[in-house]
């Protein structure tokens, strides 16, 4: 892990690159789609920097929009900004920035949450850009290697519109080779280095993340909305979170009152983190006192396992990684989640709670909600639905291939 010296701000840079349209491409581009595929691009320049600004222009060589450029992916173009000229600069970047963070007002303004997501991507209108808060550390990851050129902005951005006094750079696994020497994953860009987990807070509830090595940028921050209501459905029950990870339902299902609560997950250390957390809140009686079972396995031989067993739950809780990273996936993603459902209810009590939650963008929540209710009722206990819930405040939706989170709340 590398420390980075804060850096004086730059502009962007001067580089400019002419990107003529397809039908299809300018279609994209004007229907405010934040990518722009290679397939969508009639005439480029052969070759063209990282982090250019591409100018793009339809067939009769009208203005339509501008974005970076990225040579090392089939999105070729992050789309910045359609219709109008408009001044693509150090300003623009920042305000842009400030206008995503003052989405977030009331969370910034909660001081009982100090976790959140501060830029959620093309979502907020900066493709291919990710910045999470822990208490007062930001956590900025990148999907594109156009934005490498221009970190140095983007480092003062979240430096002066941010509390945070320390900013550490995540990258995606695509990215990480197209990388200088100079950057690396989990390096700090400004700020002391990370010697332990930070702790943060979410609706009163401390948390570590690890935003150097951990999952994503240190911790699943989506799932706050689907883990509070957890918390105030789990009173009195018995209840079972399977792929645990580090305890976020287990910890919201103790403090709402559970009687029990099983944590499982195959990966011993993110359990190790789940049992972390629990004496994190240590002052917190309803968490401390509710026992707190631990079970390292796969979560479909383990659940197999209980069915056999005949054990069973007041409340079961299935919130598994993505089943479908690419399209061809998707059919097998959709058969696991059908067997995966069908061994929560196995497990479940009659008239139990099943939640049941997927995070694959290629999963349709049509088909996602389809395969749970089949596998209900091939199991002869069909749900009866309290809600279906999707993206909370932070992770807002802003093009279609940006709604992936749906999770289903239902007795069974």
């Amino acid at each position: 892990m590398k420390v980075k010296e804060s850096v004086p701000i730059a502009d962007f840079g001067e580089t400019r690159v002419a990107v003529h349209l397809s039908p299809p491409g300018l279609r994209a581009v004007r229907s405010g789609h934040p990518w722009l595929f290679d397939s969508g691009i009639v005439r480029r320049p052969e070759s063209a920097a990282d982090g250019a600004l591409a100018v793009l222009f339809d067939s009769k060589r009208r203005f339509v929009g501008i974005g970076l450029y990225d040579p090392n992916s089939p999105i070729r173009v992050r789309v910045l900004h359609q219709g109008g000229q408009q001044q693509i600069d150090a300003a623009w970047l920042r305000k842009r920035i400030a206008d995503s963070i003052d989405r977030r007002a009331s969370l910034r303004d909660d001081p009982r949450t100090t976790g959140y997501r501060l830029v959620h991507g093309e979502n907020d209108m900066l493709p291919g850009i990710v910045i999470d808060r822990y208490a007062s550390t930001a956590v900025l990851k990148l999907d594109s290697s156009a934005w490498l050129p221009h970190l140095p902005l983007l480092q003062t951005c979240i430096s002066d519109l941010t509390e945070c006094d320390r900013i550490v750079l995540r990258m995606s696994r695509t990215l990480t080779s197209h990388c200088p020497p100079s950057i690396e994953d989990g390096m700090i860009l400004s700020g002391s280095a990370v010697d332990e987990a930070v702790v943060f807070h979410e609706n009163g509830i401390a948390f570590e993340a690890e935003p150097v090595t951990g999952q994503k940028t240190g911790f699943f921050l989506d799932q706050r909305d689907n883990r509070a209501r957890v918390g105030r459905l789990a009173k009195g029950l018995d209840v079972l979170n399977v792929f645990a990870y580090t305890g976020g339902f287990s910890l919201y299902a103790a403090r709402g009152g559970a009687v029990s609560v099983t944590s499982l997950d195959i990966s011993k250390r993110a359990l190790a983190a789940s049992q972390r957390n629990v004496a994190l809140n240590s002052d917190d009686a309803a968490i401390s006192n509710t026992p707190h079972h631990i079970v390292a396995a796969d979560a479909f031989a383990a659940l197999a396992e209980f069915v056999r067993a005949g054990r069973r739950f007041d409340m079961v809780i299935l919130d598994p990684p993505s089943f479908a990273r690419r399209q061809t996936e998707v059919g097998r993603a959709l058969a696991a989640y059908r067997r995966l459902a069908g061994l929560g209810i196995g497990v479940l009590d009659k008239g139990g709670m099943l939640v049941s939650a997927s995070c694959s963008a290629r999963v349709s929540t049509d088909d996602f909600f389809a395969v749970v209710t089949r596998a209900a009722v091939a199991a002869g206990r069909p749900l009866r639905e309290i809600e279906r819930t999707a993206h909370a405040l932070d992770h807002p939706i802003g093009f279609p291939e940006g709604a992936y989170l749906k999770c289903l709340f239902a007795r069974a």
